[in-house]
């Protein structure tokens, strides 16, 4: 985060909870602003880092996706409600995700239109945050990192940005949804003997 010149770093503000952060951004304190984007947007990018398959980026790759998503977020506080430790980390990671899919279905939809339906559903929180806690999902991140990028896109785009089959085949190339459910399920034998490894 730059600052403005002669601007010295207010470490006091810096180690407030997030919490007080979101109460002083909300009414307009431009320092806790600037607090919760220095503290969230590097965590945020470490766990955002490949969830953007290579097809759908194009002059926006996942770091910029990232800070663009986290800025309008901190910009629109007076418009989210968040409660309870960890609201607002889980708030913007679910914001990111929403963007992934944005980008990811309309890279989907260049090479030919109608392909997709314009409601396919965005539910939240995704089927995998929903299913395990952190330690799990920290052990689904290493166990995925070890796997070929074929797997790695799979997986993602099935287990985090919930598509279906059909939609994978399409975005993927491959030859049918059943292709792709086999593929899928050999890459979620090699992730659970990865995870297994780690137990």
């Amino acid at each position: 985060m730059s600052q403005h010149p002669g601007q010295q770093p207010n470490n006091d503000i810096s180690l407030l909870a997030t919490s007080e952060l979101l109460l002083q951004a909300k009414g307009g304190d431009a320092r806790a602003s600037e607090a919760l984007l220095a503290r969230y947007l590097p965590r945020l990018q470490r766990w955002a880092s490949g969830r953007l398959p290579h097809h759908a980026r194009s002059l926006l790759d996942t770091s910029d996706l990232v800070q663009e998503t986290l800025l309008r977020t901190v910009q629109g506080l007076d418009h989210i409600e968040v409660r309870g430790p960890g609201g607002f980390q889980a708030y913007v990671r679910q914001a990111v995700l929403n963007r992934i899919r944005d980008q990811v279905r309309w890279s989907a939809r260049r090479p030919g239109p109608g392909e997709f339906p314009e409601d396919m559903p965005d539910p939240a929180p995704s089927p995998l945050e929903a299913a395990i806690g952190s330690a799990a999902l920290a052990r689904y991140e290493r166990g995925l990192a070890a796997l070929g990028p074929a797997d790695q896109e799979l997986l993602h785009l099935r287990l985090e940005l919930d598509f279906d089959y059909g939609e994978i085949a399409a975005m993927t190339g491959r030859a049918s949804r059943d292709a792709v459910r086999m593929a899928v399920q050999r890459a979620l034998r090699r992730l659970a003997e990865e995870m297994g490894h780690e137990a």
